[in-house]
C-alpha cells in the first residue's frame, strides 16, 4: 500500500492528462518520509484513474466536472504522516487543474482511508523487483 484511485468526470480532461496526474500523484507518494524514512514501500504504489462517463453535478450544467481521489493505506503511519501525505497530494491535484479550476466549474476532493491487516490478502512480487 498506498492505493490510490481517482474517479473523474469525462469532461474534466484528456487521457493524456490523466496519465500525466497519475505519474506525479504516484512520484508525490514515493517522495514521502518521515524521520527520513520512506512513508510508503515503492513497491506498493499504486495509481488508477476511472472515468466517470454517466454523472450529474450541482444544477446539471454541462461544463461541471469533478475529481475525487480515494488513498487507501495500511494502518500505522503517524497523524503528521497522513496529513503530510494528504497535502502534498492534494496540492498536485490542484495545480495540475489550475487552468480548468479558473474557466469552468469543479469539484476536487481528496479522502484518506486506513485500514488494518485483518481482513486483507496480498500476492505481490513488486517489492523485491524495485529492491536494486
Amino acid at each position: 500500500m498506498p492505493h490510490l484511485t481517482l474517479e473523474y468526470s469525462a469532461n474534466l480532461a484528456n487521457d493524456e492528462s490523466i496519465a500525466t496526474l497519475c505519474r506525479l500523484l504516484a512520484q508525490c507518494l514515493d517522495a514521502q518520509r518521515e524521520n527520513g524514512e520512506r512513508v510508503y514501500p515503492t513497491g506498493g504504489i499504486r495509481v488508477r484513474a476511472l472515468r466517470c462517463e454517466q454523472f450529474c453535478m450541482a444544477d446539471g450544467r454541462a461544463d461541471a466536472a469533478f475529481l475525487h481521489a480515494n488513498l487507501k493505506i495500511g494502518a500505522g503511519r503517524s497523524e503528521r504522516a497522513k496529513k503530510s501525505t494528504g497535502d502534498a497530494l492534494f496540492d498536485v491535484i490542484k495545480q495540475h487543474f489550475a487552468e480548468i479550476f479558473e474557466k469552468q466549474g469543479l469539484a476536487l476532493s481528496l479522502e484518506i482511508n486506513e485500514f488494518s491487516e485483518a481482513g486483507t490478502w496480498k500476492h505481490n512480487n513488486l517489492h523485491a523487483r524495485v529492491k536494486t
